[in-house]
């Protein structure tokens, strides 16, 4: 690879993972609102099968973002990312912390009761979500290379989906856990957003796919790729 090459793929990784981190980031801002998705009218333990915080929009872009790094710039790029996208929470996190902590002046258009309503719980569920989020990214780099290895970099959509699903599965799993345990969420609440939450990212981790597969296909036509050739930024 020519290294007018190695620029353009550093280039593409570096705006790959200002995706990832803002979609992370922004994903852990806006938890608190629950819209409902309603192409069926389900319910499981008394909650709209697809009655879902709006945090989960951006998230299935990490999930995307880090197999695509993975597929082409390999396992250890993929998991710098995910620790970039934890350091970057955790920055955001004390923004938001200290600027709770700020009083406002009496003509300020947002006053400290409102702030907190929106950002107050934003310690806790970030912490959630990063917990959630650390464990979930990295099994889903993990088991994503098993795969690759095991194919031999052929069938694609397996290892995306399998990664992903199982990945998704302990994300949903563990937040939830712990925003019921931190008194955020109801006990009550937990069957359904559970169920509600892993079936809407597993519907979209098949509908990614597709995307994965053009992703792959414009890296290796650019960069003069072979299947299961990954590039070496160093």
């Amino acid at each position: 690879m020519t290294l007018k090459d190695k620029l353009a793929a550093q280039r593409i990784y570096m705006l790959l993972g200002a995706l990832f981190i803002t979609s992370l980031v922004v994903s852990n801002l806006i938890f608190q609102k629950f819209f409902y998705w309603y192409p069926f009218h389900l319910e499981v333990f008394g909650t709209k099968l697809f009655e879902l915080s709006v945090g989960i929009l951006p998230y299935p872009i990490t999930f995307l973002i880090t197999d695509l790094i993975s597929e082409i710039y390999g396992k250890k790029r993929a998991n710098d990312i995910v620790v970039t996208g934890i350091f970057a929470s955790i920055f955001s996190l004390s923004i938001v912390y200290v600027s709770n902590m700020v009083p406002a002046t009496n003509w300020s258009p947002v006053s400290d009761g409102m702030f907190s309503t929106v950002f107050g719980n934003t310690a806790l569920a970030v912490f959630a979500s990063m917990l959630a989020y650390l464990f979930a990214q990295f099994i889903d780099i993990q088991i994503y290379h098993f795969w690759k290895q095991l194919t031999k970099g052929k069938h694609l959509w397996l290892r995306n989906n399998f990664s992903t699903f199982s990945s998704q599965f302990v994300d949903t799993l563990t937040i939830l856990v712990l925003l019921c345990s931190f008194g955020i969420i109801e006990w009550s609440k937990f069957q359904g957003l559970l169920i509600a939450g892993f079936v809407f990212k597993a519907l979209i981790a098949v509908f990614d796919t597709p995307f994965l597969y053009l992703g792959v296909y414009l890296f290796r036509r650019r960069f003069h790729l072979k299947v299961n050739e990954e590039i070496d930024l160093l």
